[in-house]
C-alpha cells in the first residue's frame, strides 16, 4: 500500500498525520464514504490499540476548517479546545472504532462541549512594594501604552517583584486576543483541557536560555518564549547575563511584532507582539552607588557589565528607570493605600482611549503606532516640540528613540486625560530615556 502526502517536496513530520492517513486508507477501501471525509480537516495521533491521542495545533486546525467551510475531526480530549473556533462542526472521537460508527450513522458522537475560560491570575499586588514611587509610575506608563521597560538597581530593590505585579495592572484579554494567545499555546501543545486563556501571558526564561528557546526553532520547529508571551509580558531578569547573540535576536521581533524561524526547506512565522520588561544590576557586584559595598573596580566594572547589552537593543526599550535600594525606613512604613486594582483602573481607561482613537483593525496600543498615525496623534504642541528638539540634540537620540519618546508622551497624556501632547508630557517621557554615552 503506497501513501502519498502531497506535495511531496514539503517536509512532513509529526504524529498528527496518523488519523488522516488511517481514514484515507479506510475511505479507499470503501469502509467509509470518501466523499464524506473530503468535507473534514482531520488531526490526531493514532495508537496501536485504535485510540486517538492529542496533537498540538488543534485550535489552529479548527480555525482553518471554519475559514474553509469544513468540519474538524480531532481527539476527544481536544474537542473543547476546537469548539472555541466557533462556526465549525467538531467531531471529537476517543478512538477509531467510535469514529467509524459515527460516519456510518450507527452511533453518533455527541457535540464537543465548549472549553472553560481560565480564571484570571493577578499575581502579586502592587501594594506589597514599599517605596519605589518612580518605578511604580514607570510601570503604570508601560502598562498603559504597551511600552518596553528596563529597571536598573541593586539586588533586593524589588525589581523582580514589580515585574511580577505587571499582569495584575494590565487589562484582561479581549475575546479576539484570547483566541490569538490560545492558538500559540495550542501550537506549542500547552493548551490543557481546552481552557481559553484570558490572562495575559507572563514568561520569564532563565538567562541560560538558548536562541532557539527564546525566539523559536529546534528539531521540530516550535514557538519560542517571545511567541509564548504574545500579547503579554516577556520578563528578562539579569539582562546582561543573557548571551549577547540571544538578546540581539530579539531586536527584530520587538520591532515588527513577529518572528520568522528560517530553515533550509521552510520558513515558519510566529506572532511575537510582546511587552519586554527587563531588570539588571548596575554592575556585577550590584552595589555601584554604595561606597561601602561597591567593589574596588568601580566604576569600570559597571561600564564593562552594562556593555554586555548592545546599544541597538537598549534603543528599543522605551522606559529606563533607576530602582534605588530600599531603606529600613521604607520597610517600616505601612502598606501603600493604592494597589494593583487602582492602577489597573487607570490603565484600562487609557487603553480604552487608545482603542477608540485607532479604531478596529488599527494599533492596539500607543507602542505600535507608526507612520501617519504617529504624526496625527503624537505630535506635541509648539513648546513640547521645542523641548524635544533641544533634548534630541543634547541626548543624541536616534530616529527610533525620537519616535519612542513621542509614543511614551502620548501614553502619559492619555493617563492625564489630555487630548494634546504637551511640554510636560514630553518632559516626563524624556526623563525615562537612557542617554547615549559620550566618547
Amino acid at each position: 500500500m503506497t501513501i502519498n502526502l502531497s506535495p511531496a517536496d514539503l517536509p512532513k513530520e509529526g504524529s498528527h498525520f496518523d488519523l488522516p492517513i488511517a481514514l484515507a486508507v479506510l475511505g479507499a477501501m470503501g469502509i467509509v464514504d470518501a466523499e464524506t471525509l473530503s468535507g473534514y480537516v482531520v488531526v490526531g495521533e493514532l495508537g496501536l490499540d485504535g485510540r486517538i491521542g492529542p496533537s498540538p495545533g488543534v485550535l489552529l486546525a479548527a480555525m482553518h476548517a471554519a475559514e474553509t467551510g469544513r468540519g474538524l475531526v480531532c481527539p476527544e480530549v481536544q474537542g473543547p479546545e476546537a469548539a472555541w473556533a466557533g462556526n465549525v462542526e467538531v467531531v471529537a472521537a476517543p478512538g477509531l472504532l467510535p469514529l467509524l460508527n459515527h460516519f456510518k450513522g450507527s452511533r453518533l458522537l455527541p457535540p464537543a462541549p465548549m472549553g472553560e475560560v481560565e480564571a484570571r491570575n493577578h499575581g502579586p499586588d502592587l501594594a506589597q512594594v514599599k517605596g519605589q514611587e518612580t518605578a511604580k509610575r514607570a510601570l503604570e506608563i508601560a502598562a498603559a501604552g504597551g511600552h518596553n521597560l528596563l529597571m536598573v538597581g541593586p539586588p533586593g530593590a524589588g525589581k523582580s517583584l514589580m515585574a511580577a505585579c505587571m499582569p495584575g495592572i494590565l487589562p484582561e484579554l479581549t475575546p479576539a486576543e484570547a483566541l490569538e494567545v490560545s492558538m500559540v499555546q495550542s501550537v506549542a501543545g500547552e493548551l490543557s483541557g481546552g481552557r481559553l486563556i484570558r490572562t495575559r501571558p507572563f514568561r520569564s526564561p532563565h538567562h541560560s536560555a538558548s536562541m532557539a528557546a527564546l525566539t523559536g526553532g529546534g528539531l521540530r520547529v516550535r514557538p519560542g518564549e517571545v511567541s509564548m508571551a504574545h500579547l503579554g509580558i516577556l520578563f528578562l531578569d539579569e539582562l546582561p547575563e543573557f548571551q549577547r547573540a540571544v538578546l540581539d535576536s530579539l531586536r527584530q521581533p520587538l520591532e515588527t511584532g513577529n518572528v520568522t524561524v528560517a530553515r533550509a526547506n521552510a520558513h515558519v512565522t510566529y506572532p511575537a507582539r510582546v511587552q519586554l520588561v527587563a531588570a539588571m544590576n548596575p554592575c556585577r557586584c550590584g552595589h555601584l552607588g554604595d561606597a561601602a559595598l561597591a567593589c574596588s573596580r568601580a566604576p569600570k566594572c559597571a561600564a564593562d557589565y552594562q556593555a554586555k547589552v548592545s546599544g541597538p537593543m537598549l534603543d528599543r526599550i522605551d522606559l529606563h528607570v533607576d530602582v534605588p535600594a530600599v531603606s529600613a525606613a521604607d520597610l517600616t512604613l505601612p502598606p501603600p493605600a493604592e494597589g494593583s486594582a487602582e492602577v489597573r483602573a487607570r490603565v484600562e481607561a487609557a487603553r480604552q482611549v487608545q482603542t477608540a482613537r485607532y479604531g478596529p483593525g488599527g494599533p492596539r496600543t500607543n507602542a505600535e503606532v507608526d507612520g501617519e498615525l504617529l504624526e496625527q496623534h503624537c505630535t506635541p504642541d509648539e513648546p513640547g516640540r521645542k523641548l524635544l528638539a533641544q533634548a534630541s540634540e543634547a541626548m543624541r537620540l536616534s530616529a527610533r528613540g525620537y519616535t519612542r519618546i513621542l509614543r511614551v508622551a502620548r501614553t502619559i497624556a492619555d493617563l492625564a486625560g489630555s487630548d494634546a501632547v504637551g511640554r510636560i508630557h514630553i518632559a516626563e517621557a524624556l526623563s525615562y530615556r537612557r542617554q547615549a554615552p559620550r566618547n
